[in-house]
Formats: structure tokens, sequence, C-alpha cells
């Protein structure tokens, strides 16, 4: 494990493979980290067949600084984008994962690197069109008074969200503009999700223009990484990067 010093002061741990072009980069969910299952297979197929390969921690996850109860959306995105930036060269195919989709789009906006993306339970505008549209008056309340509330998750301790992190996330949203081709997408959705719904992922796919396609994966769910799921990831990162 490496780290980079960013301009912003945050210090990002990461895992860079080296081996051919076009660089895969993965990019992983809220309040996950670079040792997720997903992350660390696709290393491993990277590695195999000699492709460049990285993967990160957000600040406020995993080994990198901060905390995640400081950070937002557009701190991610930038920790995204200076770790792309940095440590790759040449053309980007991104994978992004729940969360990773949303700063995927924000990072293609920023890099013109970006030749392609695989979208895993992709979840743009989140922070928005779930958490928020999901919020009760007092829940809302409480969220403006006091700038934090907690949301119990299937997947540990609580959520822990900041008035920051909604107020951020309204000033990232990537739905409610036109998204400027920038190569082949592949979203990947299974129909047993219960973070992120079928009908975010078609909404995602009307909203994006070009050589977009959606699969359904029945009885797959949110994490999308049993070894039926994992085996599609690979061929869907293959079939990218021979279009690319």
């Amino acid at each position: 494990m490496e780290h980079l010093d960013t301009s912003t002061g945050r210090r990002i741990a990461y895992h860079r493979t080296a081996g051919k072009g076009p660089w895969v980069v993965f990019l992983g969910g809220f309040k996950s980290d670079m040792n997720g299952t997903k992350a660390v297979h696709l290393e491993g197929w990277a590695r195999s067949a000699g492709q460049a390969f990285l993967r990160f921690d957000y600040s406020g996850h995993g080994a990198s600084s901060e905390t995640f109860e400081a950070g937002s959306i557009g701190d991610w995105a930038e920790d995204a984008v200076e770790a792309i930036k940095t440590l790759t060269e040449g053309p980007v195919v991104l994978v992004g994962s729940s969360m990773g989709g949303w700063i995927s789009l924000l990072v293609a906006r920023r890099i013109d690197r970006v030749v392609g993306l695989v979208g895993i339970a992709a979840a743009p505008d989140f922070t928005e069109d779930s958490m928020w549209a999901g919020f009760d008056e007092a829940q809302r309340a409480e969220l403006a008074d006091i700038g934090r509330i907690n949301l119990p998750s299937d997947y540990g301790e609580p959520y822990l969200i900041t008035r920051r992190l909604i107020e951020n996330g309204r000033e990232n949203l990537v739905l409610r503009d036109p998204v400027t081709p920038f190569g082949p997408v592949r979203l990947l959705q299974g129909t047993a999700d219960a973070d992120v719904s079928r009908d975010t992922a078609l909404r995602l796919l009307d909203h994006l223009e070009g050589d977009v396609r959606l699969t359904f994966v029945k009885g797959a769910d949110h994490r999308f990484s049993d070894d039926a799921c994992l085996k599609l990831i690979e061929r869907t990162v293959e079939e990218v990067l021979a279009c690319v």
C-alpha cells in the first residue's frame, strides 16, 4: 500500500498495479474501502491480464486520512480526480460501485481521459433522492438543528449523516442536467438490491446518451459479489476495454 498527498491536504491510500492501458480504476461505495471483494477481485483479474489497475480509499474511508463524517460527495470526487490524474496516464475506464457510480460521472466531467464506465449498482444522487427524500419531518428538523443524524445500516454501525453531506450532494447532482457522452457505459444491477432500486438503474439508463446498456441479474443483491457476479463484472470490463 502506498499513499498520495493531495493538493487539498488529504492523504489517500492506494494500490497501483502496472500493466497495459487503458487503466482500470475502481471507485468504491459509501463507507466502503479498497479492500472490498470486488476491488480485490478485479485487481487479481488485472494482474492475470497484465492490465493497469488502480484501487484507492477516499478520504475518511479505509486507510486514508480524515474522518468519514467530515467528508462529502464533492470531497470524494476531488480525491478520485487527483488520484487518477497523478497515478494513471492515458485512457481510463472507471468501475464505479454504488456511490462510485455517481463519483464516476463527476470524474468524467473533469477528466477527458475517461473513455468508458462499468457501473455496479450505481447510485447517482442518492443523498437527495434516497436519503433526503426518505427523511421524515423529525429527521429533517434534527439535521437542520443539530447538523447530523444517525441512520441504521445493514453493513455494521449506523451511518452518521451530516447536513454538509446532504447540502454538498445537491451541488454535485448528475441526473438533473445532461451528461456529455464519454464512451461505452455498462450498468449492472441486481433485482434483489435493497439499497438501489431498479427504477434508479432505469433512470440512469434513460439519462445517459450514447452506447449505454443495462443488465439485470435476477436475485443479485447490492453487494453483487458472489462468484457469478464477479465473473460478470470481469466480462463486462473486458467488453468495455474491447470497445475503446
